[in-house]
Order: C-alpha cells, then structure tokens, then sequence
C-alpha cells in the first residue's frame, strides 16, 4: 500500500512539474515574440486582410461577418505561431537548449500549443469586443463562444506545430507549405459559401476541413443556428488537438533523431 502511495505520488509530482514547464516555455515565448514582425504579418494582419479581401461588396448581416471572421482569425493566428517561433528558435540555438533540460519533447510542444492558443484568443477577443460594443453585434450563446474560442485556438496552435517541425531555421520555409494547405481547408469550409449553399459534392468535402467545425460553431455561437450539431462541433476539437499532436510529436521527433 505504501509503495502505491509513493507510486502515486510521484507520478502526480512529475505531472505537476510538467504542466509548470509547458507553462513556463509559453510565458517566455509571450514575452519575446509575440511582437516579433512574423507574428504580426503571418498571425494578425493576414487573416484580417483575408477576411476583408473577399467580403469587400457582400451583402452579408455583422453577426454573420462576425462569426466568420472570428473562426478565420482564430485558424490563421492559432496556426502560426509554431511555424513563427520555432525557426526563430532553432537559429538562435534556445530549441536545443530547451530540449536538453530536463524536459519531454511532448512538454515543449505542449507550451508552444499554449502559446498559440492564447495569441489567437486574445487577437479575437479585439473584433469581438469592437463588433460588440460598436457595432451592436449580439451574441446568442455567450459561454459556447468562448468555449469554442479557446478549445479552437488549441486545436489550431497542434495543428500549425506539424508544419513547424520542417528542419529550417527560415520562417518562410516554413509557411509556404503551411499556406498550400490552409488556403484549401479555408476555401472548402463554409467561410465564404455557407454550408446549406454548397452542392452534396461540395459539402462532403467540406467535412474534411476542421474550420468547418470552428465556423459552424461560431455561427451556433454568433447567430444561434448552424448547419450541424453545435455538440459534435465541441466534441470534434479537442479530437482534433489530439489528433493534431501526435503526428507534431512524431514528427519533431524524427527531426532530433536526423540531427536538425
């Protein structure tokens, strides 16, 4: 009984000081690079030029504009930051550094999720509060957005974290491929052609974007009605962290063990 207390104990220890480390590598990764010129352009500016760019002249409602915009901003922003910080940090030598202390590959990309997460939840916070208090945007279900807000920032900060484990100490390197594959995800899911307004080829294949999932459920969220069921939509994005982890963990792994 003892040996399984101390068991226990240990490993609730070991936890802990994981969860301190992840937190630890995304408040330093807030400080130095949050306002680094990649950041900017790749995780704020773009998504808003996206977003304006191809709703210039359409007569869509605020709501609808806001929801769309936030699920955009929250895919672009939460996505870019691994593929920013990462290069910068294998130029300079801190990835190594880091990844020689006394911490799991797995804990490393953990922060690095954290840290993406909270720039796109705070970067989409600055639309919704101005949609809110200047434009009179009402919100139907205030808890399921920023529920939504946060599990989709997770999910998206995994999934820009597979991109960033190309061995290159260059951030266009790796946002090149990132950008061929989150241009089609976008373009496929319902940001700028509503789901009911798809043909069934359309719409099938628009299932294969997560965005889908996001965007349906800011329009749950925004406007009170989506085309699918706001609860798969929740349950589907902490899968999706899951799912988009693993293969980031693979994946960087497989860069340490080549020696990039």
């Amino acid at each position: 009984m003892k040996s399984t207390t101390t068991m226990n104990g240990g490993w609730i220890a070991r936890l802990q000081d994981e969860i301190a480390q992840a937190w630890t590598v995304a408040v330093k990764d807030v400080k130095v690079y949050y306002l680094t010129p990649p950041m900017i352009m790749f995780g704020l500016v773009l998504p808003f030029f996206l977003f304006f760019s191809f709703s210039v002249k359409r007569e869509i409602g605020v709501e609808v504009g806001m929801a769309r915009l936030l699920a955009l901003t929250t895919f672009f922003t939460a996505s870019s930051a691994g593929p920013v910080i990462i290069p910068l940090e294998r130029r300079m030598g801190t990835y190594d550094r880091l990844l020689a202390a006394p911490m799991s590959l797995l804990t490393l990309l953990l922060g690095k999720t954290l840290v993406g997460a909270f720039f796109a939840t705070a970067v989409s916070m600055v639309p919704l509060g101005v949609g809110v208090l200047v434009l009179g945007v009402t919100v139907a279900n205030v808890a399921m957005l920023l529920i939504g807000l946060v599990l989709a920032s997770l999910a998206f900060a995994a999934f820009g974290l597979i991109f960033a484990s190309i061995p290159t100490h260059s951030v266009g390197s790796i946002m090149m491929p990132s950008t061929l594959v989150r241009w089609p995800l976008m373009f496929i899911s319902g940001i700028f052609v509503p789901l009911e307004e798809m043909a069934p080829w359309a719409r099938a294949l628009a299932h294969l974007s997560p965005l889908t999932y996001v965007q349906d459920l800011m329009n749950h969220a925004v406007l009170g009605a989506g085309a699918l069921n706001p609860w798969l939509d929740l349950a589907l994005l902490p899968l999706l962290l899951v799912i988009f982890l693993m293969p980031a963990a693979w994946l960087h792994h497989r860069s340490r063990v080549l020696g990039y």
